[in-house]
């Protein structure tokens, strides 16, 4: 300390040692906490508020379809439902385009990017209306669903084509209303249902 109480340079750079080291067993802390209670943190807002959830791991690949589930494959109940908030892996050309764009990071999926989360928008079976004003599932309108011709970058943004269609067995559709810049399915399409490796569930959020 200087005359006036104030720390000295010597004293500074003895503390930030100590902050950086304080700095990585907290990151060590949320790493093993989040592997022993399953739980993920949620950097951005894109389909729903900032946080720390929780995953309810699907423990075989799912093969959403119409009717019910076959002899031997997991019940309905058990398997994420429309408007579920879940997390996962984009088809490797979706992720590595993503990952060129900067749109995702790098990851654990196959194409080296990192999962998505959104909200599970459709089901096989139902029907997707992707318009430039607007988006819809069978019939209903979303809010802030608009689709943008243009990245922050001030990029073009391909999308799908305008129009209705009806959601093929094995895929669903990805969106994330929550923030008008987020990346789904109105710009790259359906992804196979086996894509969805869990479903989240709020702890906190931010």
């Amino acid at each position: 300390m200087d005359g006036a109480g104030r720390p000295t340079m010597d004293g500074a750079g003895r503390l930030l040692p100590s902050i950086a080291r304080g700095a990585v067993a907290a990151l060590i802390t949320v790493v093993v906490l989040g592997w022993i209670f399953h739980l993920m943190v949620v950097p951005t807002d894109s389909a729903a508020p900032a946080g720390i959830y929780a995953i309810r791991k699907i423990p075989s690949p799912l093969s959403l379809a119409r009717g019910d589930p076959a002899p031997g494959e997991r019940a309905a109940s058990e398997a994420p439902q429309r408007g579920d908030l879940v997390v996962a892996c984009l088809p490797p050309p979706i992720a590595q385009w993503g990952r060129a764009r900067g749109y995702l990071a790098g990851g654990g999926c196959s194409g080296g990017a990192e999962p998505v989360v959104k909200w599970l928008g459709a089901l096989p079976g139902d029907t997707v209306g992707i318009f430039q004003s607007f988006v819809a599932v069978n019939g209903l309108r979303y809010p802030n669903s608009q689709t943008a011709p243009m990245d922050s970058h001030r990029r073009r943004l391909p999308h799908v084509a305008w129009g209705v269609r009806e959601v093929s067995s094995g895929e669903v559709w990805l969106f994330g209303f929550n923030n008008p810049r987020s990346w789904d399915s109105r710009y790259f399409g359906p992804v196979p249902s086996t894509d969805v490796n869990g479903v989240l569930a709020p702890v906190v959020t931010w």
